[in-house]
């Protein structure tokens, strides 16, 4: 009787396992996302962001991934729906191609939109930080005008790698 009791405990958890792994999104595109659809491409990477009003015509969806979004896949499609490119936005490449003036459009083109933003006393606009995978521990900031363009842009040192600062005796 133990043996059974162990056998269907272990088959009850066999199966919460498999039902959780169903339901786990990917991480990351790869070459097997080539001529899949846009409905293939959310079933397997989940809600696009920013989402597009009509996703029936976007010609691209970007997919910000990992706890602090230390990067962005962004997967381009054709005339059909289908994919036929993807890339990795967040790179030091596409970093430097961001110069005061720019509009926040063209930021967008090149390495998607922040999702960990804040706003400017007085008004004065607000910051994107962009974590990303480096061996420095750094995230990339871009401050934008009131007006949505590029004030200047530099990097930062996101919280967990600000030193600590010992309180009390």
């Amino acid at each position: 009787m133990n043996f059974t009791l162990t056998s269907h405990r272990t088959a009850l958890l066999l199966a919460i396992a498999v039902a959780l792994l169903a339901g786990c999104q990917t991480y990351a595109p790869s070459e097997r996302f080539i001529g899949l659809s846009r409905e293939q491409v959310i079933a397997e990477l989940g809600k696009p962001y920013p989402t597009p009003p009509d996703l029936s015509q976007a010609q691209r969806l970007d997919f910000p991934r990992g706890p602090f979004g230390n990067h962005t896949y962004s997967l381009q499609f054709d005339a059909d729906g289908k994919v036929i490119s993807y890339s990795q936005l967040l790179t030091e490449e596409n970093f430097k191609q961001i110069t005061p003036g720019m509009d926040v459009s063209e930021v967008t083109e090149l390495i998607g939109v922040s999702r960990d933003q804040f706003g400017l006393a007085r008004n004065r606009g607000y910051v994107w930080n962009f974590r990303y995978i480096t061996p420095l521990c750094r995230s990339f900031q871009i401050e934008f005008t009131a007006e949505n363009k590029v004030r200047s842009t530099g990097y930062g040192a996101p919280p967990e790698c600000r030193p600590k600062i010992a309180v009390g005796p």
